[in-house]
């Protein structure tokens, strides 16, 4: 554990149980929607380059528009 949780720990180590609840569930939960994104991201590689290589046809056959951030 580094210097800087072991001291996160520490201070959330004072607050009520209520808080330390509410903040360990927080934790908890960051943790595990990071992990799922991180699933979700790394099953998606094929799909996102045939995507990018799509928008790059695109942009070289000049079907692409510049966007103006007045009609957004």
């Amino acid at each position: 554990m580094t210097k800087l949780l072991e001291k996160a720990f520490k201070e959330a180590s004072r607050l009520p149980e209520v808080e330390q609840n509410a903040l360990a569930k927080w934790v908890i939960e960051e943790l595990k929607s990071e992990d799922r994104w991180e699933k979700t991201f790394a099953g998606s590689e094929d799909m996102l380059d045939r995507l990018a290589k799509e928008a790059l046809a695109e942009h070289k056959d000049g079907k692409i528009k510049p966007m103006d951030i007045e009609k957004l």
